[in-house]
């Protein structure tokens, strides 16, 4: 059957152009299609791909069958079945109770069945599963050709022409391996292109510290298609005799020394206050003892993170005693173009005031130096070397201006001032984010361009977004604007450069807790 829907006007709205039957019916049924931007996702038993809205203005008509097309899939050898289901009380996705047989990837779908619409609306959702050696850079592109009642045939219309979703990976889901909730990732590429993601293991609840969390870690040796099983790489036990919900880790930066191919991750540790959190009132205190300040942990791997040391307290070296909190910003830092390593982090000064800064070592690793504060009512922060050696800094801001606040250091930190896009250029809702330089080669000449990534909205973590800057982050061009997934998730994106022409990104999303994709450099510039 052509696919209608293609030819259909924009505009148009809840109505329907539909076919009459020779026999008459009082009841009047009608159908629309949405999507949503985001990604199906290898690793999930369900994705869905599209919600049809069946509408009949009484009860008694029976729907018989749903025509689906999936002409414009790059290759439908990356699907192994697909479902439809019947959408939970409100609408919404839901695996619960299906309508018709499974069926196998093919460019034409149908599914056949026999149930009673009700009056009013009537959702069902087209939903598939996606092969493990699915090919990151496809997309899947389904469409409702046409739907069989016993009232009549109707060709929906489609609310949101133009849809496909691109494939990812699910890293991390609710409940994987006895873990309630993964959050807060930081990734990175290794020396040899491994890539590594750590993120917290929140084994019991969702909640921040003080909980048992531990840090966690994947690693991917092939660019992301595949992960390893999760590592343990911090995990502070029954420390000092108090129970594992009292010695909680969270928070993971990440940092590859890329002269010596040494890796460090930070995290910051609390034992003990229970019910607290570290960023506020008394959650963290100032000095050093542990049990009262939060503690900043580090633990190192020298053989491209397949082990990690034990953890090292790095807490008295690194805090300013009058400071409330010392922590790593949960990103990943830097190797400059002079080997300087740089990571970002974070705290509360002496009048518990939140502040977003670096930390440094000119030895890889050996020692490390704290900047002075960038700016205050800011927190987690990614660092970024521009084009003339200076670092750039770019916050979470905790104001009420609800843009990014970016700062600029030529000296390590000893001295910030503003960049010409601070608190007016990168909207948030108050989230984490990422900056990267991405590098490449273009007709055999070195080429940078900057990336950003954050939840792209001001009114809640919905619309995961990358940027893209042609002129060292002076501008982000709507044009260059990709999203990701416009569906509620809890943010914190982390970019990695994969390689020369593609970038990998990890993130909170709608659809799993820990998303991965990975997206080349064409489409990044829309070529």
């Amino acid at each position: 059957m052509t696919n209608l829907r293609r030819m259909l006007p924009l505009g148009i709205s809840m109505c329907v152009i539909a076919f009459a039957w020779a026999d008459q019916s009082s009841a009047e049924v009608t159908a629309v299609v949405r999507q949503q931007v985001h990604p199906v996702l290898i690793g999930k038993a369900t994705n869905p791909l599209l919600a049809v809205t069946v509408r009949s203005n009484e009860a008694g008509a029976r729907l018989k069958s749903l025509h689906f097309g999936l002409l414009g899939t790059s290759d439908l050898n990356d699907l192994s079945q697909l479902q439809v289901f019947v959408a939970g009380a409100n609408g919404q996705f839901t695996s619960g109770e299906q309508f018709g047989p499974t069926v196998d990837s093919q460019q034409q779908l149908i599914f056949t069945g026999d149930r009673v619409l009700q009056e009013g609306n009537n959702v069902f959702w087209l939903s598939c599963t996606v092969n493990h050696d699915a090919d990151l850079t496809h997309r899947v592109d389904a469409v409702c050709t046409s739907i069989e009642t016993t009232e009549r045939e109707i060709v929906p219309v489609d609310e949101s022409p133009g849809i496909s979703q691109r494939i990812g990976v699910a890293l991390r889901q609710h409940n994987d391996d006895g873990v309630h909730t993964y959050r807060i990732p930081a990734l990175t590429t290794t020396s040899k292109g491994t890539l590594l993601c750590v993120y917290d293991m929140r084994r019991r609840k969702s909640r921040d510290l003080q909980e048992d969390i531990d840090i966690g870690l994947s690693r991917s040796t092939d660019g992301g298609q595949t992960w390893e099983s999760p590592r343990v790489i911090m995990d502070m036990g029954t420390y000092g005799g108090l129970p594992e919900s009292q010695n909680g880790c969270s928070d993971p930066g990440i940092i590859v020394d890329h002269e010596t191919g040494d890796i460090f991750c930070f995290a910051v540790w609390m034992w003990g206050k229970p019910d607290h959190h570290q960023w506020q009132a008394d959650g963290s205190e100032p000095g050093y003892v542990i049990g009262e300040s939060a503690q900043f942990l580090m633990v190192k791997s020298n053989d491209d993170g397949l082990t990690w040391s034990k953890p090292v307290n790095l807490t008295r070296q690194l805090k300013r005693k009058e400071w409330w909190l010392f922590a790593p910003s949960p990103q990943q830092g830097m190797t400059l173009r002079n080997g300087t390593l740089v990571m970002p982090t974070q705290g509360r000064d002496a009048q518990g005031v939140s502040f977003s800064n670096i930390m440094w070592s000119s030895d890889h690793g050996q020692t490390w130096n704290v900047s002075e504060p960038a700016t205050v009512d800011t927190s987690e922060c990614q660092a970024v070397e521009l084009s003339d050696g200076s670092i750039m800094l770019n916050c979470r801001n905790k104001g009420d201006t609800k843009y990014r606040a970016v700062k600029v250091t030529s000296d390590l930190g000893k001295t910030w001032r503003e960049h010409l896009t601070d608190d007016r250029a990168l909207i948030e809702p108050t989230c984490n984010g990422s900056t990267l330089r991405f590098s490449y080669h273009l007709d055999g000449e070195a080429k940078d361009l900057l990336l950003f990534a954050n939840p792209h909205a001001q009114d809640g973590r919905h619309h995961q977004t990358i940027q893209v800057s042609l002129d060292e982050g002076q501008t982000w061009p709507e044009k260059y604007h990709l999203l990701l997934d416009e569906g509620r998730g809890r943010g914190y994106p982390s970019l990695t450069q994969v390689d020369d022409q593609h970038v990998g990104i990890v993130y909170e999303g709608s659809q799993a807790d820990l998303i991965y994709e990975r997206i080349s450099l064409d489409e990044l510039l829309h070529k």
